[in-house]
């Protein structure tokens, strides 16, 4: 990454040591409910793949990537494991923005103070986020020491433990069913990844692509920045007030309304359409998967929904506004309607043609009308 006098505008050393210092704790267990609970995600890991490849018909293409790590870690193993992620997602930005900055009278002292004070910020809501996220396929971040053994492209498994015992306990769910319902949604985008080889790479392209284009106003850029940090303290008030209800709203007054440029806008679309899809598709085969090895997912399923929708407090949703989140939320819902339309009309081979090169993903508009889908790439299939 560039940087002003050797000195990035960000300090991720900075930014890791605050999210450690500033997460908050996970819910009380023993030592040896700590070693269960662990032991327990780790099989649920391990059964998962076979009951999503048997469901979805998916199968690595590199059997070298069959087998990624699956990795069941705390709240500050989930920020070490994210930051390298973040810092190569957003070289693009930042490099561009320390490149403005280099023409700015005392740039050099500006980006000294700077990079630290935005170390903060960002440790901040690496913070926030590390207690709300139950797992993730890491995608891009290289292997580190903390967290080693990342394959070649890159893929591992994380489980939060902390948060997936949180939010069976908030629940009053069976923790065994709720554990096994979580890997099956992980291990969907394990499946999705290793089964489709180019994804990873198209997805990374056009999310620098994304960031490259942005202009945008250092000073503009930590604002924002300074905004979401403010929402976690409560000096925000009036983030509380502003309107979440309708979908012109989902990016207004959030960070991803700064980079809104013509060409943005269009690689925005088709990043909404592919998360979507990779998110509904995940909702869609943990809830098949589920009736057959999960025999709570009826009530479990009722209760996370309700979760989702209305278990946020008011600064939460102040700042999920603000980073975006309530989009992302609404991905969930788009996306599964999408899949579930288009299984029931050509089966489960007939939507595996959605993984057959970037030109057959659905855009944003076929996620909301998949008929559309259908008509393009099965007509023009068969």
């Amino acid at each position: 990454m560039t940087s002003l006098g050797g000195v990035e505008m960000v300090d991720w050393n900075l930014a890791v040591a605050t999210a450690t210092r500033l997460v908050r704790p996970g819910p009380e267990v023993s030592r040896d409910e700590a070693r269960d609970i662990v032991a327990e995600l780790r099989r649920h890991a391990k059964a998962s793949e076979e009951h999503v490849r048997g469901f979805t018909r998916l199968e690595a293409a590199n059997p070298e990537d069959a087998d990624t790590p699956v990795l069941v870690v705390d709240r500050p193993g989930w920020v070490r494991a994210n930051v390298a992620g973040f810092r190569e997602l957003l070289q693009p930005l930042l490099g561009k923005v320390e490149e403005r900055r280099a023409n700015i009278p005392g740039g050099a002292v500006l980006g000294a103070v700077g990079g630290k004070v935005t170390g903060v910020e960002v440790g901040m809501l690496l913070s926030f986020l590390s207690s709300r996220v139950l797992g993730q396929y890491e995608t891009f971040a290289p292997a580190s020491r903390e967290l080693p053994g990342a394959t070649e492209s890159g893929g591992r498994l994380l489980l939060v433990a902390p948060n997936i015992v949180h939010v069976e306990r908030e629940l009053d769910v069976a923790p065994h069913d709720f554990r096994l319902w979580v890997c099956l949604h992980e291990e969907t985008h394990r499946t999705q990844f290793t089964a489709v080889p180019w994804l990873r790479d198209h997805i990374q392209m056009e999310i620098q692509s994304f960031l490259g284009e942005t202009e945008i106003d250092p000073s503009t850029l930590l604002e924002r920045l300074r905004e979401a940090a403010q929402s976690l303290t409560g000096n925000r008030p009036d983030a509380a007030e502003e309107d979440a209800g309708d979908e012109a709203s989902d990016t207004r007054g959030s960070i991803v309304e700064l980079v809104q440029t013509p060409g943005q806008r269009e690689i925005l679309g088709r990043l909404t359409a592919v998360m979507s899809l990779l998110e509904g598709h995940a909702d869609y085969v943990m809830d098949g998967v589920g009736p057959g090895v999960v025999p709570s997912v009826a009530e479990i399923r009722e209760k996370f929904q309700k979760r989702r929708a209305t278990g946020a407090g008011r600064l939460d949703q102040a700042l999920r506004k603000l980073l975006g989140l309530d989009a992302k939320l609404r991905q969930y819902r788009e996306g599964e309607r999408f899949v579930r339309a288009v299984v029931d009309e050509v089966g489960m081979d007939g939507f595996n043609r959605v993984w057959t090169s970037p030109n057959t993903l659905p855009t944003k508009a076929e996620i909301a009308k998949p008929a559309d889908w259908v008509a393009r790439v099965h007509r023009k299939a068969d």
